[in-house]
């Protein structure tokens, strides 16, 4: 692992690697066919059109054969001064520490850019992932569901997003597991910026990893991309939340090609974020309920089940509103209540963090 690039050798290797990287035509499968067949970066750029053009296309193989581009030159620059910060590293394909899962999958990245605890990224994991725009109950979910699988030993990976993602992450770093953010931006960089503080934790108490070179900014194309290496250094992807045209769904099909585990998170049959999750377990994603499940799945030896939500004092509105959404007239209808003490009590009880807001006027129970 290149922990700190300083030497002459170490800038040679380095650049080769970027070099190949930065070739157009050039994807993971293509440089990991140019890398079987001839060898490291240095002896792939001193061999001849001929023989390249046996394993690539002709405009791929003549570029090679071309002088480096600025492109490459300029980010070894950039990728040296930014591996002299403590912390930073560059993994490739070539290095021992390279993740043995992601060298399974169909297109594991030439590179791999490493802020924090790169060994973290070869230890057993779940990934944990859901809605951007996740209900108060499914983040809770997420955080808890991350606590205890981290607290079982088990890293939580997940993608820096807002929502199910943040909370996975939160829930990660309270346990022994820590947690492994995969982005979709360069290394240097932090998207969105409101995950800005949980990314500088991250980097300090975990892992924050990405195959982007260094100073890209955040693009639509490269986020389903990144998900591929999410499912790929878990040894299973739970979902928590996601509705039925979902991103999460991309990351549960690729997880099922990798050969990983799926999990689904049930939720009520009127809510629109759990039809991802029930589309998932009608396909033959497991259907979990707790920590416990999952581990047990796993083979998880030592496993921790998840510890129950504390009961609270059910009140009669609560009944009325049982475990699915409903909107006021309905409530009134159930409770007896007149208009204005349902709203009065609904304020309430949501204001305590127990009942739920959600669109289209609805209300939903959140504990």
């Amino acid at each position: 692992m290149h922990a700190i690039a300083t030497t002459a050798d170490t800038a040679t290797d380095l650049a080769g690697w970027l070099r190949l990287q930065h070739l157009p035509g050039v994807g993971p499968v293509a440089a990991r066919a140019l890398l079987a067949r001839f060898g490291l970066p240095p002896q792939i750029f001193a061999t001849s059109f001929e023989a390249l053009r046996e394993v690539v296309p002709a405009s791929v193989a003549r570029a090679i054969v071309q002088p480096p581009k600025p492109v490459a030159n300029s980010q070894l620059a950039l990728t040296l001064q930014w591996l002299e910060r403590p912390g930073n590293a560059v993994l490739t394909l070539a290095d021992a520490a390279y993740p043995p899962l992601l060298l399974e999958i169909a297109d594991p990245p030439l590179l791999l850019y490493v802020r924090g605890r790169a060994e973290l990224l070869s230890r057993p994991g779940v990934a944990i992932i859901g809605s951007r725009n996740a209900s108060a109950q499914g983040m809770q979910n997420a955080a808890a569901f991350a606590q205890a699988l981290s607290a079982a030993g088990l890293t939580i990976i997940s993608g820096l997003a807002l929502g199910i993602d943040t909370h996975a992450h939160e829930g990660g770093l309270r346990g022994a597991g820590a947690t492994v953010a995969v982005i979709g931006t360069g290394a240097d960089l932090v998207y969105p910026r409101r995950n800005l503080d949980l990314a500088q934790r991250i980097a300090e108490h975990g892992c924050i990893v990405s195959e982007y070179a260094l100073g890209l900014p955040a693009m639509p194309g490269n986020f389903p991309r990144r998900n591929r290496l999410i499912s790929g250094l878990a040894r299973g992807v739970l979902v928590i939340e996601a509705a039925a045209q979902s991103g999460s769904l991309i990351t549960a099909r690729l997880a099922g090609e990798q050969g990983r585990d799926v999990y689904a998170l049930p939720g009520s049959i009127h809510a629109t974020l759990a039809k991802g999750c029930h589309a998932l377990i009608k396909q033959g994603a497991k259907l979990v309920e707790s920590a416990d499940d999952v581990l047990q799945e796993l083979q998880w030896l030592g496993g921790v089940p998840m510890a129950p939500p504390a009961v609270e004092d059910e009140t009669p509105l609560l009944a009325a509103l049982g475990h699915d959404p409903h909107d006021a007239d309905t409530l009134a209808a159930r409770s007896g209540l007149a208009m204005g003490a349902l709203m009065g009590e609904l304020l309430a009880l949501e204001l305590a963090g127990r009942v739920e807001r959600l669109p289209g006027g609805l209300f939903q129970r959140c504990k």
